[in-house]
C-alpha cells in the first residue's frame, strides 16, 4: 500500500529555501494490529500531528512518516497527543531526523497530474495533459514546482468551487499562503480587479507568477513573506482566502481581518473538521460572521463576513 497526503498548505521548501524541516517516523504497536486498524491509526496520528505542525505525511508499506519545519514543531503538544492514543492497546513512538536536501517535487514535476474537474465549471490541468473543455468552463494551467495546489486535494477543490460560487468581479482579492498561485489564479480568471499574494517559500513566489504567465493572467502581485508583509499593503481587500494549516490560521486570522473591510469575506481551508470549533471562534472574537461552510472527506472549508 502506498498513500500520501499533503496537508494544510506547502509541501516541503527547496534546498535554497531558508526553511529546515524534520521528518519523524511514526511506529504504530499493538496485538493483532489488522490492515484496518492500523490505517485509522495512521489517520488519526496524521490528524494529532497536523495539530502538532506537521505539514505533510507519506505512508507506504503500513510505515507513516511526516514532515514539519524545525521552528514550527510543538513536540509537547504531540507527546501529549500520543501518550494517550484513543485506541485502546495500540502505542504510538515516533523518531525524529533533519530532511536531506533534495527536490521533493522531481517525481511529481516530471509526470504531472490527471486534470482535475470541478463540476463542469472548472478544470485544472498541467502542461502534460491538455483536457478537452466544454464552452464556458474556466481552464487553469498549473506547473507545480516545489509548492502545494494543483487541484487535487480537497481543499484546494473546496476552494477553487467556493470561488466560483462568489462574484469576484471588480473585487480585490488576498491569496495568503499562494503555494501555486492556483486560488489567484482562479480569483483573476473570474474577475478580480486585483490580487496580492504572498507565500514564505521563495519558490511558490516564483511558481505563483510563473502559472500566472502561464494562464495570462497580469493583474496578481506577489510578496514575500509571512503575514507580516501585510503592514506593508496598503488598502483593504473585499476577499481573503487563505488554504494553510489550522495553526498558521490561528495565528494570522488577526492580521487577515485588519485588511477586510466592512462586508469583506474571508475563506479559509486546509484544517480538519475537528478543527472547526477552535477556528470558528477565533473568528467570532475578531468580530466575523459565520457564513457558510463545506466538508470533504475528513476536510473543511468555512467562510465568515466582517
Amino acid at each position: 500500500m502506498h498513500r500520501t497526503t499533503v496537508c494544510h498548505g506547502k509541501c516541503l521548501a527547496s534546498k535554497n529555501n531558508t526553511m529546515k524541516y524534520l521528518e519523524a517516523t511514526f511506529i504504530i504497536e499493538g496485538e493483532a494490529l489488522e490492515p484496518e486498524l492500523r490505517d485509522t491509526a495512521a489517520d488519526i496520528i496524521t490528524a494529532l500531528a497536523a495539530e502538532a505542525g506537521f505539514e505533510s505525511f507519506t505512508q507506504e508499506d503500513g510505515q507513516l512518516t511526516g514532515y514539519v519545519q524545525e521552528e514550527l514543531i510543538d513536540r509537547e503538544m504531540l507527546d501529549a497527543s500520543l501518550s494517550s492514543f484513543p485506541i485502546p492497546g495500540v502505542k504510538v513512538t515516533y523518531s525524529l531526523k533533519p530532511v536531506e536536501d533534495k527536490d521533493w517535487n522531481e517525481t511529481w514535476e516530471d509526470n504531472g497530474f490527471e486534470p482535475v474537474f470541478i463540476g463542469d465549471k472548472c478544470v485544472i490541468h498541467d502542461m502534460k495533459h491538455l483536457p478537452a473543455t466544454s464552452e464556458g468552463m474556466l481552464d487553469i494551467v498549473v506547473d507545480a514546482r516545489m509548492a502545494f495546489g494543483t487541484g487535487t486535494h480537497e481543499t484546494t477543490q473546496m476552494m477553487i468551487d467556493q470561488i466560483l460560487k462568489s462574484d469576484m468581479r471588480g473585487k480585490r482579492v488576498l491569496d495568503c499562503g499562494c503555494g501555486t498561485g492556483i486560488l489567484s489564479v482562479a480569483a483573476a480568471k473570474t474577475g478580480a480587479r486585483e490580487v496580492v499574494a504572498y507565500d514564505i517559500d521563495e519558490w511558490s513566489v516564483e511558481n505563483t507568477r510563473h502559472n500566472a504567465r502561464l494562464n495570462s493572467v497580469d493583474n496578481i502581485t506577489v510578496l514575500t513573506g509571512n503575514a507580516e508583509v501585510l503592514s506593508h499593503v496598503s488598502g483593504v481587500f473585499d476577499f481573503v482566502l487563505a488554504n494553510i494549516n489550522r495553526n498558521i490560521l490561528l495565528a494570522d486570522m488577526k492580521a487577515m481581518r485588519e485588511v477586510m473591510g466592512f462586508g469583506s469575506k474571508l475563506i479559509i481551508s486546509g484544517f480538519y473538521q475537528s478543527d472547526a470549533d477552535a477556528l470558528c471562534q477565533e473568528a467570532q472574537r475578531l468580530g466575523m460572521t459565520f457564513q457558510s461552510s463545506s466538508v470533504s472527506g475528513d476536510w473543511m472549508l468555512l467562510s465568515f463576513s466582517s
